[in-house]
């Protein structure tokens, strides 16, 4: 490969949260792209389904990209790759084969083609004018996960992706052998998962979580059991069938991302026993302890299946009093209350729950414990160390680890989005910070919503909205009646009378004030909007939305 300049690596996302991870590595008139997530929406952001990272610097450096490459197929990781196909033009995608399924079925929905996607295998070589891309096989919650290891001109750089570190797996278990030849051969900078750094010693197998949920199965043998889980995670799905199969259990799927999950998987060859699955109709057929229903909804989504059936509103699920559910994942940070009604209004159904605890292990994270990061840096041996995925608390947990593996203080970095570093023949300094926006997704119009939206829906919803419909006759300058107000979410109009006159007669006056002043419509409105909005501060220290509608009344001459 030859060196013509220095390697630009540019952080899009993933960093300070958990989610949306997307990174770019730029050499001259080359860029390859790695990730492309979302991160879902916070409580606050009303209307808002996620966000996705700010393809500003993608779009002014449209001609340089060659490649998108994935590392597995989890929605923080593929989620806003139909965003990012409508903005930019990539050339090719490369993921693993499940991820390379589950961006098939995203961009079907969204009716977009894209012929250019290919799966790779953990043995294959990539090669481009100044790059160079191999993968490793990891262990993670979905299949096919893979670490990714990039050859520049300035060093070699190796994202993880998400992992952990398995050594009894329901799938395959991570190429360690392949981890160390890339740490004999040198690592210059190693991105590595942070998700868990806060969480001492070694994750629970996998194969732990099997042997509960077998315990549960053999323990509840005359009632239905409904299992809620992340329809990601394939290989919780997988044991879950194969437990089925053993127990001599149909089974029902409710909530259609765990349906095409399922169906890829099937299709892909990570789950069996495609006999097993029935229809609802022929679910409601069978005995109690014939049937076992998979569904959505263990983080207390309101819309998911298992929150309609809690609230008994499902068309094709009511729940009996020897119902067992069993909740088969940890509530993500921000859920547990809505976990926690679920949880009750089940309990008044009379339905026996299992949850996860410290006695009863029916979940385990797909992520890397402290002992676990700490392997993989040892295997991989980098000079320098950018922990990603992850709050930063956990970013800097995880450099403090890296610190007692033996990378130096001033080589670890504690970086975010929009950030950049300079590779220069094995030595990185931090670069210049691209600038970056938050970039809202209302999942409604599945169209970007600007910041300022999202601002005036939270004041909306703490402090209302006031309308302020006002006629004029622009022509001769004159206000034609007293401004009419309405409010939703500010006050109750019929007991704040006084209040609601005090602002007609201002509003009044406003306006018959700017009238006198060569104006238009526009600067009515900005002036009653700025003088309104002072005068309901100072009379309640509230501040709505204030909304100004003008309307020009043509009044008829004395000629007509």
């Amino acid at each position: 490969m030859q060196k013509t300049k220095q390697t630009r690596f540019v952080i899009l996302g993933g960093l300070g949260e958990i989610g949306k991870n997307m990174y770019a590595l730029e050499h001259d008139d080359e860029i390859i792209i790695i990730d492309a997530g979302i991160s879902f929406a916070e409580l606050t952001m009303l209307g808002i389904d996620y966000t996705i990272p700010d393809y500003t610097y993608l779009k002014e450096n449209e001609s340089k990209i060659k490649a998108l490459f994935i590392t597995h197929g989890h929605e923080d990781h593929i989620g806003a790759i139909p965003f990012l196909l409508g903005t930019i033009d990539i050339k090719n995608i490369y993921a693993p084969n499940q991820a390379c399924e589950l961006i098939k079925m995203k961009l079907l929905d969204k009716n977009i083609r894209f012929d250019n996607l290919f799966s790779y295998k953990s043995d294959d070589i990539i090669k481009f004018k100044y790059f160079e891309v191999d993968f490793f096989r990891t262990t993670h919650s979905v299949p096919d996960s893979h670490g990714i290891r990039v050859k520049t001109p300035n060093g070699t750089i190796v994202t993880t992706g998400d992992f952990k570190f398995d050594f009894t797996p329901i799938g395959p278990i991570s190429d360690l052998h392949k981890m160390a030849r890339i740490g004999e051969e040198g690592v210059d900078l190693l991105l590595s998962d942070s998700t868990n750094a806060l969480n001492e010693g070694i994750s629970t197998s996998e194969s732990m979580v099997d042997a509960t949920l077998n315990d549960i199965f053999d323990t509840e043998t005359n009632s239905r059991i409904i299992i809620a889980t992340f329809a990601s995670n394939i290989y919780r799905l997988k044991h879950i069938v194969e437990t089925c199969y053993k127990h001599k259990r149909k089974i029902c799927i409710f909530g259609r991302s765990m349906e095409s999950n399922i169906e890829i998987s099937i299709k892909g060859g990570y789950i069996n026993h495609k006999e097993l699955f029935i229809s609802p109709e022929e679910a409601n057929t069978l005995k109690p302890k014939e049937l076992c229903i998979l569904s959505t909804g263990s983080q207390g989504e309101p819309l998911a299946a298992l929150s309609r059936i809690a609230d008994l509103e499902h068309k094709h699920i009511k729940l009996r009093p020897d119902d067992v559910v069993v909740f088969s994942s940890s509530p993500i940070p921000g859920n547990a209350l809505g976990i926690s009604r679920i949880i009750n209004k089940l309990y008044l159904q009379g339905v026996k729950v299992y949850t996860n605890t410290n006695i009863s292990n029916i979940h385990t994270s797909g992520h890397a414990n402290k002992e676990e990061l700490k392997l993989m840096i040892r295997l991989l041996m980098p000079k320098y160390m950018l922990p990603f995925h992850g709050e930063y608390r956990m970013l800097k947990s995880h450099g403090d680890l890296a610190n007692m593996c033996g990378v130096k203080k001033e080589n670890i970095f504690i970086l975010d989005n929009g950030d950049s570093l300079i590779l220069d023949n094995h030595k990185i300094t931090i670069g210049e910070k691209i600038k970056m926006d938050e970039v809202y997704i209302d999942g409604n119009s599945a169209s970007e919503v600007a910041t300022q939206v999202l601002r005036d829906r939270k004041i909306m919803a703490s402090d209302g909205i006031l309308v302020i419909v006002s006629n004029i006759d622009m022509k001769n300058k004159k206000l034609l009646s007293k401004p009419s107000i309405v409010t939703r979410g500010f006050i109750q109009v019929n007991e704040n009378e006084e209040l609601i006159k005090m602002l007609e007669i201002k509003s009044s006056l406003l306006i018959t004030n700017k009238l006198k002043e060569q104006t238009n419509f526009q600067d009515i409105k900005s002036f009653l909007q700025t003088n309104i909005s002072a005068y309901i501060m100072e009379l309640t220290g509230r501040k709505p939305i204030i909304l100004p509608i003008i309307l020009d009344i043509k009044r008829p001459s004395s000629n007509d």
